[in-house]
């Protein structure tokens, strides 16, 4: 009977330890959706949702190393941390855990906090390349079109000088430009592995579109392209004058002209009536006798 009393009283003790157990965690929701978002190396940890009477640390740590903590993280209300500066080496690969806790300031008997797991993030994999900014030229003689790509910068710094991709990148880095005639459907692709590009396969005196982008062909297919620049487009010298102008420009140019011939017609007719009006005038004055 003894022994029933003490298996009774230390299945209730489970039970409670369990239910205890259960209600704190039930307090802390998991987080939702982690992802990782990146560009040009600005690397953020995002999830879901809101907390309201819980916070959130995250852990992360490179793959089958220890864990890590970044102290802007601990005991957040916020659903996201960035982690640009704690990614120091960028041709590992990391994981995160976003863990639901209690509020700043509050404790628990709880060892172990809810929860989830982010999936692999690779930073020089991975981070997606922004759009480059390029300057035009074209030579005095229309033979040669120049392109100066200016190399988007990284959130990343060294010794006070904010890096570009270049600097990460190295001899992976080339870029993919996109050409074709002014109002033409026909695009052309040329490859370069510098910044500066020279295209020399242009009809002279013709206009055309470019668009530059960033290319690593060492990624994964959906990962090599950066993202599309703005397209720039160099002069024509065969433009009409529609081409030039706007048909706004041009129809306010049209009346200024119509407005200046109206306004020299009218000026010149009324001198005419003028000088006629006077010459009837001295015409009809009798002669005085001398």
């Amino acid at each position: 009977m003894l022994t029933t009393k003490r298996e009774t009283a230390a299945l209730a003790l489970l039970i409670l330890l369990f239910l205890h157990s259960n209600a704190v965690t039930g307090l802390y929701p998991r987080a939702q959706t982690v992802t990782w978002k990146s560009t040009n190396f600005k690397t953020i940890l995002t999830w879901e949702p809101v907390p309201t009477d819980y916070s959130y640390t995250v852990e992360f740590s490179m793959v089958s190393r220890d864990k890590q903590r970044n102290s802007n993280c601990i005991r957040i209300s916020t659903t996201m941390c960035d982690l640009t500066s704690s990614l120091t080496d960028l041709n590992a690969c990391y994981v995160a855990d976003v863990l639901s806790e209690p509020p700043l300031g509050v404790t628990s008997d709880l060892t172990e906090f809810p929860h989830t797991s982010s999936s692999r993030f690779c930073p020089a994999n991975e981070t997606d390349i922004g759009r480059p900014d390029f300057k035009l030229e074209v030579s005095n003689n229309k033979s040669k079109t120049t392109l100066f790509v200016t190399e988007p910068l990284t959130a990343l710094f060294k010794d006070n000088r904010q890096l570009n991709i270049r600097d990460v990148f190295l001899e992976k880095l080339q870029y993919k430009v996109t050409y074709r005639k002014n109002k033409s459907s026909g695009k052309k692709v040329y490859i370069s592995k510098t910044s500066v590009i020279e295209l020399t396969d242009l009809d002279q005196g013709e206009s055309y579109c470019f668009n530059v982008q960033a290319f690593i062909p060492s990624r994964s297919i959906n990962k090599q392209l950066g993202e599309l620049s703005q397209t720039q487009c160099s002069d024509d010298d065969k433009q009409s004058v529609f081409d030039v102008y706007s048909v706004g420009v041009i129809a306010t140019a049209i009346l200024l002209v119509l407005l200046l011939i109206i306004i020299v017609v009218v000026t010149i007719v009324c001198c005419r009536h003028k000088k006629a009006a006077l010459k009837t005038e001295k015409e009809g004055i009798p002669l005085q006798n001398i």
